[in-house]
């Protein structure tokens, strides 16, 4: 009897000129919807799953800032790390813990499928456990460095409030437990205590 043969595993068909080819936004789209990923220079990374402490965070954040949008200022709030596109060429995308788009930014609102090209008006962020401070101000500058007005950083630790423009002075502007956090420039009237995000 003749021993069964395992088929020979076909080569790898060769990269074109250059190296492979870079990640589209569209392929990265059709591959990746849905996952738990961001891509830094056309490379996939995921990124973790949230602990419970910084879901409740985004999900207040999220509420908060859906409630007066509804009531106030039409647009379209997103979270769970809402994709955003930093730049095309090499493909960079972030996935933003509660993002904003004004009305002018998204007047079809919510797409079915795809996403929101256009730079949002209000990225959030919320401390994890997972982050460093430097992973967290590298995206506060992706964010501002595509024209977003204002970045919200919460964070659960020291349960404050810091939001970053681009051009200001000072950059940053802190609000703390018992304040209330405004942002007169991006959503005009939306007021909310600190402490209430951290409850």
């Amino acid at each position: 009897m003749t021993p069964a043969t395992t088929p020979a595993t076909p080569a790898p068909a060769p990269a074109p000129p250059g190296g492979p080819a870079a990640l589209t936004l569209d392929d990265f789209l059709d591959r990746y919807a849905g996952a738990y990923v961001e891509v830094i220079d056309g490379v996939v990374q995921e990124i973790p799953m949230p602990q419970p402490r910084h879901g409740r965070v985004c999900t207040k954040a999220a509420r908060y800032l859906d409630e007066f949008a509804e009531a106030h200022q039409p647009g379209v709030v997103c979270s769970n790390d809402t994709f955003v596109v930093i730049r095309r060429d090499p493909l960079r995308v972030r996935g933003a813990d509660v993002v904003y788009w004004s009305k002018e930014k998204a007047p079809d609102g919510v797409p079915a499928t795809g996403m929101i090209t256009a730079a949002p008006d209000l990225c959030v962020e919320v401390v994890s456990p997972t982050n460093t401070w430097t992973e967290v101000f590298t995206k506060v500058g992706e964010y501002l460095g595509i024209g977003v007005p204002a970045v919200l950083v919460l964070d659960p630790d020291t349960r404050t409030a810091s939001v970053y423009r681009d051009p200001t002075d000072p950059p940053q502007q802190v609000f703390h437990h018992g304040d209330t956090l405004t942002l007169p420039d991006v959503l005009p009237g939306f007021a909310v205590q600190v402490k209430k995000f951290f409850e």
